[in-house]
């Protein structure tokens, strides 16, 4: 079994569309979309349909919760004070977001799961029962094995930290399948995984960001040139 984790597309059309046109190069058996469809990029509503035309199973992120519990950014920046900045600038983007989804697309996002398992494989968007908090790349093993050993499945794939990753652990592999439309692991290119067998591999697809920063600039996405610089950069930049 073939199995491919498309995660954190953030409303980056190109970006998806680069992804799609390599999945048929490589020809999964199943496709899983691993959350936070919209966000920060330029076609939310766009980038949904798309998943929804193509049918691919998936499971809900924490960019997608935000559009109807808008709180949870509240309280992050109360629980975290050094966040404040960052949960208003998201606030602002979650807003056009919601008004260019639309009710439909919005209910589809809200009947999402949080988490999905098949063929020995199980995906997440960030930990079982929190769509915001995720072990990052270098945590130790017992953290990995203390948040993803409860899903019993030889292998557990996550989203969410936009690094991709593949950790071999006693009796348990965690992948991070990296981020579709906003990597920060300083390249650029567009990340996704590819399950054989429960055998995780990275795969890197090159897209046009500049096309893509045109549609942030065109549809004035809310902090465009911020997101713009983490386009290009490939990695996580504060706003300024």
């Amino acid at each position: 079994m073939r199995l491919a984790v498309v995660s954190d597309i953030h409303g980056n059309l190109t970006a998806l569309e680069a992804v799609i046109a390599d999945l048929r190069t490589t020809a999964p058996d199943m496709v899983v979309q691993g959350g936070d469809l919209g966000g920060s990029g330029s076609r939310p509503a766009e980038v949904i349909d798309r998943i929804r035309s193509l049918n691919w199973p998936g499971v809900m992120g924490n960019t997608d919760e935000m559009l109807w519990r808008p709180e949870r950014l509240d309280e992050l920046a109360a629980r975290v004070p050094q966040l404040k900045a960052l949960m208003a600038v998201i606030r602002e983007q979650a807003d056009t977001s919601l008004a260019a989804i639309g009710a439909d697309r919005l209910n589809w996002l809200k009947e999402l799961p949080d988490r999905w398992s098949a063929h020995d494989v199980a995906v997440v968007h960030a930990t079982p029962g929190d769509l915001w908090r995720a072990p990052m790349p270098n945590a130790p093993d017992e953290e990995l094995l203390a948040a993803y050993s409860g899903l019993e499945a030889p292998c557990v794939v996550y989203g969410h930290v936009h690094v991709p990753f593949v950790r071999r652990l006693t009796a348990l592999t965690v992948a991070n399948s990296g981020s579709v439309g906003l990597p920060y692991d300083c390249d650029p290119r567009a990340a996704y995984l590819l399950v054989d067998d429960t055998e995780p591999s990275v795969r890197r697809v090159e897209y046009d960001v500049d096309a893509e920063i045109g549609e942030l600039t065109r549809r004035k996405i809310p902090h465009f040139a911020w997101v713009a610089s983490m386009l290009r950069a490939g990695r996580y930049m504060p706003p300024a």
